[in-house]
């Protein structure tokens, strides 16, 4: 594979945690150290999935096409249906409050977005193609696009008012379930 079909792999790959990430900038009320965290999360998760598919190999494949899609709808439900839940929460909002998430709500949503990068890697171990150029090509370009995606959502959010965050969860259920139809059309 050159770098060329890598680098457009690597997009595709990153769309999901592009769209996650402006949904959670749009919630973020303080400086960008979180879209660096973001990042990074997203774009290790994106880079190490290959990894663990290419390292399962034939052994996962099967249960990996199966289940993938399942998983990653029910984690962006999951997380999606919290943020909808505390978006119509009846609370006084300080504009100047730092509204932060958890490191778990970032995990779930890092395996969420990689999911399908564990499928990839298995296909690369098909394809006895070497796993260190493309893994770092797919953590690069993640984590860029989810920096951006979440200074794009930030900058946009302020847009909307208060109750953003129901609109960035059914943004992420809406993504899991195009991921559920992807698979079964």
């Amino acid at each position: 594979m050159d770098i060329f079909s890598m680098f457009f792999l690597a997009v595709g790959l990153a769309m999901d945690a592009f769209s996650v990430s402006i949904t959670r900038g749009m919630i973020l009320k303080c400086n960008l150290k979180y879209a660096l965290t973001i990042a990074i999360f997203f774009g290790a998760f994106q880079a190490l999935m290959p990894v663990a598919g290419w390292l399962a190999g034939e052994q996962l494949a099967a249960l990996v096409e199966v289940w993938a899609p399942w998983i990653a709808f029910i984690l962006l439900a999951l997380v999606g249906g919290k943020m909808i839940y505390e978006g119509l929460r009846e609370e006084d909002e300080d504009e100047d409050v730092c509204r932060v998430f958890s490191i778990r709500d970032i995990l779930i949503l890092s395996v969420a977005t990689s999911i399908d990068a564990f499928a990839v890697g298995v296909t690369f171990a098909f394809l006895n193609t070497p796993i260190l150029l493309p893994i770092l090509i797919i953590g690069l370009v993640t984590f860029l696009l989810s920096f951006i995606g979440v200074y794009i959502g930030k900058k946009a959010g302020h847009l909307f008012g208060s109750k953003i965050e129901v609109l960035g969860g059914l943004i992420l259920i809406a993504i899991g379930i195009k991921i559920l139809l992807e698979t079964m059309l």
